[in-house]
């Protein structure tokens, strides 16, 4: 598709799900109700959480997770289909030799799996379960490229990551996470803005990007976070601004839907660093070195 026959908006919807930790039947069950909700909406595209057959560093996954393609990314691939929506989603992947990835999904409204993309910025308590991914990727979509990471992939110190997708000519860069918090912390004490909101809004104004981070929540039973919470604030940020967000709370369980202008910004590789410099954002580069 050209560029010039790329659509200039899209209905996206964050399906900020409720997860169970090894409970893949029943998670999925309630992502599939999710997507028939944003296909009700209109949505041309919904992202699910990171992980969300098992949960993240579930230990139940060293045992039952399944290959890519297998059970679960086949379902997935099916209610894309059947329902004609564009699916990213976060799956555990088991690959025939024993090796875990925590893994990414887009999937286009034809059942067909786009971009599988393995999580590079693996924090310390995940290492024992899943293998550093070693590739990043963009693909041609009706709204120009799209790109995909996941959750700490975003961190300020991995901020690189979504920069490298941005440079690949990324208009829109999706997400799938599940944000952690002690049992402790309520909506007032949110610890999300700096965490968060500060580097989305950083990758969405270098590059001019849709940036889109859909969240999980429940409670974690079992793995190196058990009695933590996952607590939703899912965000869409573009370079305006957070133009959507996420209730913060372990039981938020919702669909987010928005519509929303596609950027155009057509710049790539050197002629998006000549504009990138030109915009002063070398300063603010430095100015996170310090």
């Amino acid at each position: 598709m050209s560029k010039q026959e790329n659509k200039t908006r899209i209905k996206l919807a964050m399906g900020q799900l409720l997860l169970e930790g090894g409970e893949p039947e029943r998670n999925l069950e309630r992502a599939k109700k999710m997507i028939v909700k944003a296909k009700d909406y209109g949505a041309d595209l919904i992202v699910l959480p990171e992980t969300i057959d098992f949960t993240w560093t579930h230990p139940s996954a060293f045992e039952e997770a399944l290959p890519i393609p297998g059970n679960y990314s086949d379902r997935l691939c099916k209610w894309a289909k059947d329902f004609a929506i564009y699916i990213c989603v976060g799956l555990t992947e088991k690959r025939a030799d024993g090796k875990l990835f925590n893994t990414a999904l887009l999937i286009d409204d034809k059942g067909e799996i786009l971009i599988k993309y393995h999580k590079i910025n693996l924090i310390e308590v995940e290492q024992p379960y899943y293998e550093v991914g070693d590739i990043l990727r963009v693909v041609d979509s009706p709204w120009g490229k799209i790109g995909i990471n996941i959750c700490a992939d975003n961190y300020r110190e991995s901020v690189h990551i979504g920069k490298t997708l941005g440079a690949m000519g990324a208009r829109i860069i999706l997400s799938p996470s599940s944000w952690t918090v002690n049992h402790g912390i309520s909506e007032i004490d949110d610890p999300y803005r700096d965490k968060w909101v500060t580097p989305l809004s950083y990758i969405a104004s270098m590059y001019e990007s849709l940036v889109v981070s859909t969240t999980s929540v429940g409670y974690i039973v079992g793995g190196p976070y058990e009695g933590k919470k996952m607590v939703g604030c899912s965000l869409a940020v573009s370079d305006k601004g957070i133009i959507g967000q996420g209730q913060f709370n372990e039981f938020a369980g919702e669909v987010i839907y928005l519509e929303t202008d596609v950027p155009q910004q057509n710049a790539v590789g050197a002629l998006l660093n000549e504009k990138i410099i030109a915009n002063g954002f070398v300063k603010e580069v430095d100015h996170w070195k310090k």
